[in-house]
């Protein structure tokens, strides 16, 4: 059983202390679904006002649904649409403060505000993306997309395995 005593005073602390917690459960596992769906749940469990947190995976061109917490979401999305797809597409952090306001933007849940997305990549290939949801305007900034950076470069290689 994994039990983290997470509770930084600074966004990155709390990075920091995620960053370590993801390295513990991830470090000896070559499952890239199980990887994906403890990371889910850790941040699902840290990360206040969260309503979606979850990967797609990169496969045959597209995204495909992976582990997450949340709401029923949607399965396949196209690379180049919504702001997954947008990640995905560039290969760059999606940082949305308005969802409604984004461009093409795939609404899987209605109560969605603001989201961000951080492409995962190893050795030069998109692995899939990360998408935390949250139901607040604005909620994500620039030390939220920062430290889901530094997480995904950690848990990158270790989706890549199988």
């Amino acid at each position: 059983m994994y039990d983290f005593a997470i509770a930084a005073g600074s966004k990155t602390e709390l990075y920091r202390e995620l960053e370590g917690a993801l390295d513990a459960l991830t470090v000896d596992e070559p499952d890239a679904i199980a990887n994906m769906a403890n990371a889910a749940a850790l941040l699902w469990q840290y990360l206040p006002d969260l309503n979606w947190a979850g990967f797609y995976r990169s496969v045959g061109g597209e995204l495909v649904l992976g582990p997450f917490q949340g709401r029923a979401a949607c399965i396949r999305i196209p690379f180049g649409k919504g702001v997954c797809g947008a990640a995905a597409a560039t290969l760059e952090t999606q940082l949305v403060e308005d969802v409604h306001a984004f461009p093409g933007h795939i609404a899987c849940d209605a109560a969605s505000r603001s989201e961000l997305v951080v492409p995962i990549v190893s050795q030069g290939t998109l692995i899939g993306v990360l998408d935390l949801d949250s139901p607040l305007p604005a909620r994500f900034d620039a030390g939220d997309a920062a430290g889901c950076e530094m997480l995904m470069r950690l848990l990158g290689p270790r989706l890549a395995l199988t």
